[in-house]
């Protein structure tokens, strides 16, 4: 092979580059992946996505384990290379991509389960976008964490979640203190997560509460790719973490803006369910 195929998407601006390989016969290592994702180099995006069925990688057997209509596996990594568990965004925009080329039929109202190396996740078709059951959530409220960053006068409390992949959520108290923030460099986590973690800076709306569903705003750095217009996990990680901190009364449903948009976030017997928009944007070959 000396070029490949490949779609650009998005989900709220969070971009990737999808490639097609049932079988799982394309090996691209760590560098290869980070080249396609440069922006300046390469194709450009937060990260890259290869559609392989679950039985074409070993990855793929525990998803199989645990579903065995998993059929196919979101071998997704980050943009330096590096495989990431999950991605909200991403695994909508996966489906789309599978629709587009033929390779899954679903009809709006249909769940498709999609496999990943943090385990099965449904994802179900609607007319404007696609819901995914990102599944059971953790809360550590008893870990003493602080994040400090750039233009952060001092170091604020962090609230570790987990949804398939690791979060650390800071409230701060305006919109002026989340513009300001300088995420160009990255957030230090004290004490360092073992496998690092994507930390949101979330203010609350004002009211936080309208109609019923709570409202927040928030930005992103992600590990592994810096800071991105949205983080599907990272929505639903700062929901879960604002409906913690408010409390029995708190809402279970959530509007959240993202630069790059708009995600709603519905927390259901424990687990969190995510719903926004997928895009395909351009087809092209990367030469390799």
């Amino acid at each position: 092979m000396t070029s490949l195929p490949f779609t650009k998407g998005h989900g709220t601006g969070n971009d990737f580059v999808l490639f097609a390989d049932p079988d799982g016969r394309i090996e691209l290592g760590a560098d290869r992946i980070a080249a396609i994702a440069d922006r300046h180099f390469g194709v450009g995006a937060d990260g890259v996505i290869r559609a392989v069925r679950s039985q074409s990688l070993p990855e793929g057997a525990a998803s199989l384990e645990e579903d065995p209509h998993a059929e196919w596996f979101m071998d997704y990594h980050n943009a330096d290379g590096s495989a990431a568990e999950m991605c909200g965004n991403g695994i909508r925009v996966y489906v789309r991509y599978l629709l587009d080329q033929g390779l899954l039929q679903l009809e709006v109202g249909e769940t498709v389960k999609i496999g990943t190396r943090g385990g099965v996740h449904p994802v179900t078709r609607h007319a404007g976008g696609f819901t995914v059951d990102l599944g059971p959530f953790v809360v550590l409220d008893d870990a003493e964490v602080t994040v400090s960053a750039r233009d952060l006068a001092v170091a604020r409390p962090g609230l570790p979640v987990g949804v398939g992949n690791p979060h650390v959520v800071v409230a701060l108290a305006d919109d002026d203190e989340l513009d300001e923030l300088d995420l160009n460099e990255a957030p230090k986590v004290h004490p360092t997560p073992p496998d690092g973690a994507n930390v949101e800076f979330v203010v609350p709306g004002e009211p936080l509460i309208v109609n019923g569903v709570g409202r927040i705003r928030l930005r992103v750095h992600e590990r592994g790719v810096g800071e991105t217009l949205s983080c599907g996990t990272g929505v639903a990680a700062s929901a879960i973490a604002f409906r913690h901190y408010a409390g029995e009364n708190a809402p279970d449903r959530w509007a959240v803006e993202v630069p790059g948009g708009e995600l709603e976030v519905e927390i259901q017997d424990g687990r969190v369910l995510l719903t926004g928009p997928a895009e395909l944007v351009f087809d092209g070959d990367y030469e390799l």
